[in-house]
C-alpha cells in the first residue's frame, strides 16, 4: 500500500503561542502586585478605615449620594426625553430650542454650573412673580437645590443625545405602520418606539447613571453633604486625610458595583434575541 504523503489526519494540530500576550500579562499581574503591595506597606493606617467606615457622617453622606446620583439622572431623563422630541420635531422653533439646550449644557463643565446655580443670587436676588411671591434666591438656593438642578439639568443634555439615537434606532417601518393606524404621536412613542428604543438606550444611561453617582462628589464644593463632604470634615479634624479617602473610595465602589450589575440585569431583558456572543 502506498502511504499518502498529503494526507492531513496525520497532521498534528499546534496552538499559536502568543507570546507578545504572554509578556503583556505578566507586565500587568507585576505591575498590580507593587500596586498592592505599595497600599499594603505604606503611611496608610488599614486600622483607621474600617473605624471611620460606618460613622454616622458617612452614612449620612452615602445616603445623600445616593438620593442626589438618582433624583439628578430622573431630572436628566425627563429633560433629556423632551428636548430628544423637540429635536426630532418638524417644528424648527423646538428643534432650534432642543439644539441649543443640548449645546450650551454640554459645553458647560459641571463644577462651573454648580457654582453658578450655588451663586445665583448674585445675578436674581430675588424670584418672583409680580403680585403673587417674592423670596429671596438666596434661601431657595441651598446645596441640595444648586446640585440638583446643576447635575440634572446638564445630565438632559447628555441623555437627549442618548435618547435621540435610540428613536433614530427604531426602524422608519414602525413609524409608518403606528400612523396608519392612527395612532396619536404620544401614544405611538409609548406603545411602539420606546420599548423598541429601550434596547439602545439602556447601556448608555446605565453609564450615565454610574457617572453620575461619583459626579456628585462634585457637589461638595458647594457644601452638600455627600460621601466625599463627610470625609472631608473628619480628616479636617484628625488629619488622617489618605484613610478618609480610602473609605469614600469604598463606598463608591460598592455603590457602582451594585448599579453595574442591576444594569448588566436590566440590559439582558431588553437584548432578548438579539444577544451577540463572539
Amino acid at each position: 500500500m502506498i502511504e499518502n504523503k498529503y494526507d492531513v489526519t496525520r497532521l498534528r494540530v499546534m496552538q499559536r503561542r502568543h507570546y507578545g500576550r504572554i509578556v503583556a500579562a505578566a507586565f500587568v499581574i507585576i505591575a498590580l502586585a507593587f500596586i498592592v503591595h505599595a497600599f499594603a506597606v505604606g503611611q496608610i493606617e488599614w486600622d483607621y478605615v474600617g473605624e471611620f467606615l460606618a460613622v454616622p457622617v458617612i452614612l449620612h453622606g452615602l445616603v445623600n449620594t445616593i438620593v442626589m446620583a438618582f433624583l439628578a439622572m430622573a431630572l436628566g431623563i425627563t429633560l433629556g426625553t423632551i428636548f430628544a422630541v423637540m429635536r426630532l420635531s418638524n417644528n424648527p422653533v423646538l428643534s432650534t430650542v432642543a439644539v441649543g439646550y443640548i449645546w450650551f449644557f454640554r459645553a458647560v463643565p459641571a463644577l462651573l454650573q454648580l457654582l453658578i446655580w450655588f451663586n445665583l443670587a448674585l445675578v436674581f436676588p430675588t424670584i418672583e412673580i409680580p403680585g403673587l411671591f417674592s423670596i429671596r434666591t438666596v434661601d431657595v438656593m441651598t446645596p441640595f437645590v444648586a446640585a440638583l438642578l446643576g447635575l440634572g439639568i446638564q445630565q438632559g443634555a447628555f441623555t437627549a443625545e442618548v435618547i435621540r439615537a435610540g428613536l433614530l434606532s427604531v426602524d422608519k417601518g414602525q413609524f409608518e405602520a403606528a400612523k396608519t393606524i392612527g395612532m396619536p404621536n404620544l401614544q405611538m412613542l409609548r406603545y411602539i418606539v420606546m420599548p423598541q428604543a429601550m434596547r439602545v438606550i439602556i447601556p448608555p444611561v446605565g453609564n450615565e447613571l454610574i457617572g453620575m453617582v461619583k459626579l456628585t462628589s462634585l457637589a461638595s464644593v458647594i457644601q452638600y453633604a455627600d460621601i466625599l463632604h463627610g470625609a472631608q470634615n473628619i480628616y479636617y479634624a484628625n488629619s488622617r486625610v489618605i484613610e478618609l479617602l480610602m473609605v469614600a473610595t469604598l463606598w463608591y465602589i460598592l455603590i457602582v458595583t451594585i448599579l453595574s450589575l442591576i444594569q448588566i440585569k436590566i440590559e439582558g431583558i431588553y437584548a432578548r434575541g438579539v444577544t451577540f456572543k463572539a
